[in-house]
């Protein structure tokens, strides 16, 4: 059995021809252009890269908003899947990783929420506290002097 037996008529003339004609240079050059072609095809994981990027900055707002004092867990666990994420995507995962980026972007606004929650919190008191300390003040105005 030889290498041309089931080609159509013509074509391993065709391609004995071509090979000819190239010039080693070009040869090596889309080889390298293949092999370079490949690596990028291999190493680049566009959705994780994005996704990672999400979920870095969703922990920075979370960490700003003051979720380390109002929702350490929460924002520790954001981390950890961050982490997760960043050595599947490293790994050549994209899948797992692309799956814990978004679970630590989901976990970093759940930690930035309870951190709103928190101040709004704080805020509704102390407007309590000056609207009671207001009343008081309004009532011994009103009451006559002796």
């Amino acid at each position: 059995m030889h290498f041309g037996e089931h080609l159509p008529e013509g074509t391993l003339e065709d391609i004995q021809f071509m090979d000819k004609a190239l010039s080693g240079s070009v040869k090596v050059a889309f080889a390298l252009l293949a092999v370079t072609a490949g690596v990028a095809a291999y190493a680049a994981n566009p959705i994780a890269d994005e996704k990672i990027a999400v979920a870095k900055a969703s922990l920075d707002r979370a960490e700003q908003s003051g979720a380390p004092q109002a929702a350490p867990v929460e924002l520790a666990t954001a981390r950890d899947k961050l982490a997760r994420a960043e050595k599947a995507n490293a790994d050549h995962k994209p899948k797992p990783a692309a799956l814990l980026a978004d679970q630590a972007n989901i976990d970093a606004q759940v930690a930035e929420a309870m951190a709103m929650q928190a101040r709004s919190r704080k805020a509704a008191t102390e407007f309590d506290t000056s609207m009671q300390a207001l009343r008081q003040e309004s009532t011994r105005a009103s009451q006559p002097s002796q």
